[in-house]
C-alpha cells in the first residue's frame, strides 16, 4: 500500500523539509485504541518518555500530534490512531501546516471537525 496520499491536485505536503505527511486513504481505516497506555516505537518518538495514557487529554494530544508528524508508514496511522478520536480531537492538535493541510485535503470532514 503506498503510504503517501497526494491531494487531488498532485501536491504533497511537507511533514518537514524533505518529508511529505501521511495520510490515511480514509479515517474509516483509523483502527488505533481509544483507551489505555500506548508506548510509541522509537521511530515515532526519540524521547526516553514515549508511553501515553489515552485516559490522559494531554497525553492522546501528544502522542497524536507525534504519530501525525513524524510517520513514514500508514501502518503506523492504522494501529495508532482512532478515526472517530482524530475528528473528536482534530481542532485541538498543534501540527505543522503541511500535515494539517494534508489530512484536510484528503478528508475534507475534518475542516469542520
Amino acid at each position: 500500500m503506498q503510504a503517501v496520499y497526494p491531494t487531488p491536485t498532485g501536491v504533497a505536503f511537507l511533514a518537514r523539509p524533505g518529508r511529505p505527511a501521511v495520510v490515511a486513504r480514509t479515517l474509516a481505516e483509523l483502527a488505533g485504541p481509544t483507551r489505555g497506555v500506548v508506548e510509541l516505537p522509537v521511530r515515532l518518538m526519540w524521547s526516553a518518555e514515549r508511553t501515553f495514557d489515552l485516559g490522559d487529554p494531554d497525553q492522546l494530544l501528544w502522542m497524536y500530534e507525534n504519530v501525525l508528524r513524524e510517520t513514514t508508514r500508514a501502518e503506523d496511522l492504522r494501529a495508532l490512531i482512532n478515526g472517530r478520536t482524530l475528528r473528536r480531537v482534530w481542532r485541538l492538535l498543534n501540527l505543522p501546516r503541511g500535515v494539517r493541510q494534508a489530512w484536510e485535503s484528503r478528508h475534507r470532514g475534518l475542516r469542520a471537525a
